[in-house]
């Protein structure tokens, strides 16, 4: 896979180091084209099948989570990482729907307009 080949809003699945060991997890793309470009990494959001947990303002329940490659019903909660990009494996895509709810929630958390 090449930097090119994703984009922000795409699903990829990601190994993220947890108490137990290594696991892997769905995640968001949320970096840029030109952060891409100019980087050897991804910014990526964390998507979660606990959607039982995603109450606070700046998490999300997906709408449209099985066309998005995902097996569960997800949530997206701000919390966010980089991760270098040949770790990263796209799955799906978000629909526009629950990307622009996922901006909402960005702009609700990050001190950026």
């Amino acid at each position: 896979m090449t930097k090119n080949s994703i984009s922000p809003g795409a699903v990829v699945t990601v190994d993220f180091p947890g108490a137990t060991g290594v696991k892997r997890h769905p995640a968001l793309i949320l970096s840029t084209d030109l952060y891409q470009r100019t980087r050897p990494d991804v910014i990526i959001g964390l998507l979660t099948s606990q959607v039982a947990a995603a109450v606070q303002p700046t998490d999300y329940i997906l709408q449209n989570w099985s066309a998005a490659g995902l097996r569960l019903p997800t949530a997206f909660r701000t919390y966010l990482s980089t991760m270098p990009v040949g770790a990263v494996s796209v799955i799906g895509h978000l629909s526009p729907r629950d990307w622009a709810e996922v901006k909402r929630c960005l702009t609700q958390a990050l001190a950026v307009v």
